[in-house]
């Protein structure tokens, strides 16, 4: 079911209601007592001063101080309740936003980058929040003007009548003026958060901008994507400033009315000079809850852009549908590829044994992004189809699916947290295999995470830091070297030891005679499991049972590493130049 800004909103609210209506009614008798002041204070000079009656004055001064006291304690608990409310709904917000990326059917990262991402489940998951603010704010805000109208009718029914007919034609012109701040805040929020996300994708790729010389290019990058936020800002400060002062200047004409109504009554004879005191008040005491009114809809405008933007990620359309089914039990891994089309991929068709060691060979990256596609199923084929066991991919639920072939990127991240955590990350809890129940027919139970650790030369890595397994990484694992960290996330690959495993150049980064070993060591981690390997290492190949060149379209050449490198001029071209 779509969902709109108006769903977010209604939802951020409703879900948090018992704090939010707590925070209303106390913000609502704090501006009822703020009301009562001027009203109290009339009262003084009426009953107390102008008669010099001493006890009575005593009295009424205890009863303000009653008030008072109430008033402190109420804006302190509604104004609690109010940022509780808040911050929940925050939170509740950016766990939807966390879900909705990481849902396995994906879709929400199309066409935005992952610092994009962050700045939705921050800055607008606390724009939408702050909504509860300003809703108890309003609340409160409109219970002082009925307070204040009220006491005004007791005072006088033509100042009554006033502020109580004059709110309404006060708050649509208020909702008008948030219009365009509403339509500015958003353009300035999409414009701040793809600013954030190219920030992020450039420092993450930092190290290979200057390896390419790059770095001119970039800043330029940057700087025109920044001048784009700054523009966005300054036209949604322009459009604050509008709003601000529009609402400014609404609500100090009112006041003046207000107090040129009373004083011409008090002239006139028709009120006291203590409900001429407290009509005064009164009006003073209106700009309060009139400038509450135009602050909170400064936030509604906002929260109602925030909330548009978080509901199109919320309701972004998955980039696989259909498929409920677990995959066959235990997992075999047999992979057959039928006439799949998908990108650069053309017709392409080939078989992998289940414990196979298969080879992948292409001349054109895209072809090889597109294979990982497919197989990972975090993209469907356009034509064809791919298949487990014999059950089409389609049909298979992706999350049960990817429990059943793993696809370690090329530029797989690591995390925070030690060198241990993030080799065992993936290991699955039980610590035997997600897809089924070992039987006769089953593969071997998942080997430690030291076998994995030795098999990628992630041991040495380990020996090489000040605490070995213990050792804390930075963010994304750049306190480690290129090779280093292309080691540690082939020892979590290893370490998960799914049915299916597809490794992707996990070895650019490493010396040769490093490679050598860890091709001899996923050969022999990987024994009785299918792993497929996209690369163009010579050494890898070589330890493959069987290679496929896949040159975009067609039948793919098919043998072992040293029979293609005989025997076919293309496939010697690309591995061994």
């Amino acid at each position: 079911m779509p969902i709109n800004g108006r769903d977010v909103l209604r939802r951020a609210v409703t879900g948090q209601w018992k704090q939010s209506a707590a925070g209303a009614l106390l913000a609502a008798g704090h501006q009822t007592g703020e009301a009562l002041v001027p009203v109290m204070v009339g009262v003084v000079i009426d009953e107390a001063i102008s008669p010099g009656d001493g006890g009575a004055l005593l009295l009424w001064i205890a009863a303000l101080a009653v008030v008072f006291a109430g008033l402190s304690s109420s804006y302190r608990f509604s104004f609690r309740a109010a940022e509780r409310a808040s911050e929940q709904a925050a939170h509740r917000l950016r766990i939807e936003l966390t879900e909705r990326v990481l849902e396995p059917r994906g879709g929400a990262e199309a066409g935005r980058l992952p610092g994009e991402l962050v700045a939705v489940a921050t800055s607008d998951a606390k724009r939408v929040g702050a909504v509860n603010v300003a809703m108890a704010a309003a609340v409160a805000a409109l219970a002082g003007l009925l307070a204040g109208g009220i006491a005004l009718l007791r005072v006088s029914l033509p100042l009554g009548l006033l502020v109580l007919l004059g709110i309404p034609p006060l708050l649509m012109l208020a909702h008008l003026l948030g219009k365009p701040l509403e339509r500015r805040s958003g353009a300035e929020q999409e414009r701040a958060a793809r600013a954030s996300g190219v920030a992020a994708d450039l420092i993450a790729g930092l190290r290979v901008l200057k390896g390419i010389g790059a770095e001119n290019a970039a800043v330029a990058r940057y700087r025109r994507t920044s001048r784009d936020a700054l523009a966005a800002t300054l036209r949604a400060a322009r459009a604050q400033a509008w709003h601000d002062g529009g609402m400014l200047v609404l609500t100090g004409l009112f006041i003046a009315v207000v107090a040129l109504v009373g004083g011409r009554l008090a002239a006139q004879g028709d009120i006291t000079v203590g409900q001429l005191v407290a009509a005064v008040g009164l009006a003073q005491f209106l700009l309060s809850p009139l400038s509450i009114l135009a602050w909170a809809n400064g936030e509604f405008a906002q929260g109602r852009a925030s909330a548009a933007r978080i509901a199109s990620v919320l309701s972004s359309p998955p980039a696989v549908t259909g498929g409920h089914a677990a995959p066959s039990r235990p997992v075999r891994g047999a992979i057959a590829l039928r006439e799949v089309s998908y990108g650069a991929l053309r017709a392409v068709s080939f078989e992998v044994a289940p414990g196979e060691l298969l080879g992948v060979v292409t001349r054109d990256a895209a072809v090889a992004h597109a294979l990982l596609r497919v197989l990972g199923r975090t993209a469907d084929p356009d034509a064809g189809v791919v298949e487990l066991d014999g059950a089409p991919l389609t049909g298979l639920d992706p999350a049960e699916l990817r429990r059943a072939i793993v696809v370690a990127e090329h530029d797989a991240d690591l995390f925070e947290g030690t060198l241990l955590d993030n080799i065992t990350a993936a290991i699955p809890a039980t610590g035997t295999p997600a897809t089924g129940t070992p039987s006769a027919s089953a593969p071997p139970e998942t080997p430690a995470p030291e076998t994995a650790m030795v098999a990628a030369g992630a041991d040495e890595v380990a020996g090489a830091l000040p605490y070995g397994l213990l050792t804390p990484l930075t963010e994304r694992g750049l306190s480690l070297s290129g090779g280093q960290r292309q080691r540690v996330a082939l020892a979590r690959a290893l370490a998960a030891d799914p049915p299916v495993l597809v490794l992707h150049d996990p070895t650019t980064a490493v010396d040769a005679a490093t490679e050598a070993r860890i091709a001899d060591g996923v050969r022999a981690a990987r024994q009785g499991r299918t792993t497929i390997m996209v690369v163009t290492s010579p050494a890898l190949l070589a330890a493959a049972d069987r290679v496929v060149f896949v040159d975009g379209g067609g039948p793919p050449a098919c043998g072992t590493h040293a029979e293609l490198v005989e025997g076919h001029e293309t496939y010697r071209a690309t591995v061994l130049t």
